[in-house]
Formats: structure tokens, C-alpha cells, sequence
């Protein structure tokens, strides 16, 4: 059997989507699955998806017989579910790691909605592998430049909560490195907050190719950037071995994606590492070189898919076929070069 196993995003279909101006409505979970099924290239097909566990795909209070349905759903079209994404931001169930005691309660109450949704799936037998995602869900940095020293340890006693709760219920919670979120917007700031909490059986970090690159560039945070602008080939993988480094022990769940350098941001999501086609020719990253970095003794921190993530992808984009033969033969390329069986 190959590992990793490939997996395709849901939430491409929901995030920076709505009925607000300007904005282009979500897409479906049925059109969705329908979208990542129909991808195929010399026979090989996506193995499963990752999941946001909110509207219009999920009610996280949805009955157990509801949750079974779409687990049947899920199913229906030969894929498991691999990683969740906890509800963890202001509007849906929770609010910030770094608010008050209110705010705090309710992340946590997100972190315990999205275990027993995991419970259900697990014996349902649609999902046995994968974490459950979470960050700061506190947009932007300047609240938390206000006092960082103080702001990032308020942040890891919720998420040393969260992941008590996570233990308890078999799951690991892994914090998704992206510049947007208050107390994880550098790579330095980002393993602060892990060796702050300290609980690296529970909670780990989860790499994402594309906000990553942004990382190394100091983009919201120029004090700890690794590159400067007009870096040569041979200072950018220096930089980026670097980065790994210190990240990759932490890495439990790890995203496939392509970034041209810029920022993005749709709908209420703050401005962070623009995804882009795998194939679009302003990407800076070699993906398949940069995937190994990260994915480098992955087996052994208990990984057993990586996931394509395409989050704020124009809807055109999304339904176009191309698009996802284009992803899932990169993802292929990856599994051959960094893969274990």
C-alpha cells in the first residue's frame, strides 16, 4: 500500500465564499466530491478528503444520524476522511484562543464538537487517520502586538485545554502555520506558541506549502525573515532547510499548494498566502522539491495522507476538470519522490 495517501479540501468550497457583495457563493459538498471523483490521471485517483466541520457542509450539531448520512455520502464515492477543520472562528462556534474568558470557552467548545463529529466518523470506518485542524482564530497581528509575551501564552493555555480534550478523545489537534492568525503569523512566533504548549504527542503544526513560503519572506513579520527579495536559488534552500528544520519536528499534517508570493484574501478571510494552480507559472516553489523538506521521516510523526489545499480558488477554477487532473498529477509526483509503503 502507498503512503501517503492523497486527499483533496473541501473547504476550497466555503472559504471566502458567501452572499455578500462582491462575493462568489459556496459550492456544495456534493459538488465537491463530485469534483475531486472525477479527477484522474494514468488511473490514479484522489484517496480521499479533509473536511470543515460548518455550513453550509456540515451543521457541527447535526444529529448522529445526520453525521452518519454524510459519512455514507462520503463513502458512497470510494474516499475516506482524513483531517478535520474544528470550528474554531468568530461567527461559526468558537471565537479567539486569545480573548477572553468567553471567547476562550467557546473555542473550546468548537475543539469538543469537532471530537464527537471524529468519534462518529471513526466508527462509522469513513475516517482512521488524520487530525483535527485549529489556529488562533484571532485575524491579524496588531492586537497581539499589543503585548506578544503575554498574548502567545494566553493563546497556548487554550490550545493546552483544546488539547487535553483532544487526548482524552483519541484525536491530535495540529495549528496551521498561515500570517494571518494573531501568534502564529512567523515561523518564529509559530514555534514559540508549540514549545509554549508543549504537548507534542497532542498538538503539532501543520505545514501548508503555500503560507509557508510566506514565512520565510517575513511578510507579516520582517524581523524573522529568512530571505530577502531578489534571494538566489541556492539562498532560498538554505533559508527553507532552516525553516524545516525547526518546523518539521512539530509537522503532523502537511498541505500540497503552489504560491506566487502575494496575498490574498476573500470574503471575511484576512489577507494571507495566496494558493495558486499548481501549474501557474509566477509559483515560486518547486513543490515537489519543497515537499520533501517537510515530509522528510513524515511515517514516523504518524502521517498518513497529505492534502492538496486550493482555499480561495475562484469558482470557475474549482469547476474546471483541468484544474484538478493538473493538482492530483502533482500530489502523484510528491507520493513517487517522498512516499513510503
Amino acid at each position: 500500500m502507498k503512503y501517503p495517501k492523497l486527499h483533496n479540501a473541501m473547504w476550497p468550497g466555503l472559504v471566502g465564499k458567501g452572499d455578500g457583495e462582491g462575493q462568489e457563493p459556496p459550492i456544495s459538498l456534493e459538488r465537491m466530491l463530485q469534483l475531486t471523483a472525477a479527477a484522474e490521471v494514468n488511473g490514479q485517483k484522489f484517496d480521499g478528503i479533509d473536511y470543515f466541520l460548518f455550513h453550509p457542509h456540515t451543521d457541527p450539531d447535526a444529529s448522529d444520524d445526520d453525521l452518519r448520512r454524510i459519512a455514507d455520502q462520503i463513502a458512497s464515492y470510494g474516499f475516506a476522511v482524513g483531517s478535520l477543520v474544528a470550528p474554531i472562528w468568530p461567527g461559526t462556534v468558537g471565537d479567539s484562543a486569545m480573548g477572553c474568558p468567553v471567547q476562550r470557552a467557546k473555542f473550546i467548545l468548537a475543539v469538543k464538537k469537532a471530537c464527537r463529529i471524529a468519534r462518529i466518523f471513526n466508527e462509522h470506518g469513513v475516517r482512521q487517520y488524520g487530525v483535527i485542524r485549529i489556529d488562533s482564530a484571532e485575524f491579524g497581528v496588531n492586537k497581539w502586538r499589543e503585548n506578544p509575551g503575554a498574548n502567545t501564552k494566553t493563546i497556548a493555555a487554550t490550545f493546552r485545554e483544546a488539547a487535553i480534550i483532544a487526548a482524552a478523545n483519541g484525536e491530535r489537534l495540529a495549528a496551521e502555520g498561515e500570517i494571518c492568525w494573531a501568534g502564529m503569523h512567523s515561523w518564529k512566533d509559530m514555534l514559540d506558541l508549540l514549545e509554549a504548549v508543549d504537548m507534542p504527542g497532542s498538538l503539532g503544526f501543520q505545514c501548508d506549502l503555500a503560507h509557508t513560503y510566506l514565512y520565510l519572506l517575513g511578510y507579516n513579520a520582517p524581523e524573522h525573515a529568512l530571505v530577502k527579495e531578489g534571494y538566489s536559488e541556492e539562498e532560498f534552500y538554505a533559508a527553507y532547510k532552516s525553516m524545516t528544520d525547526k518546523l518539521r519536528p512539530w509537522t503532523i499534517d502537511f498541505h500540497v499548494a503552489q504560491n506566487d508570493g502575494q496575498v490574498h484574501g476573500a470574503g471575511s478571510h484576512d489577507k494571507t498566502g495566496k494558493h495558486c494552480p499548481a501549474d501557474d507559472p509566477n509559483g515560486k516553489l518547486d513543490i515537489v522539491k519543497c515537499a520533501g523538506y517537510w515530509l522528510e521521516g513524515a511515517a514516523d510523526r504518524g502521517i498518513q495522507h497529505i492534502c492538496w489545499d486550493g482555499c480561495m480558488f475562484p469558482n470557475a477554477m474549482l469547476e474546471t476538470s483541468s484544474t484538478w487532473n493538473t493538482i492530483l498529477d502533482t500530489m502523484i509526483k510528491v507520493r513517487e519522490a517522498h512516499g513510503w509503503s
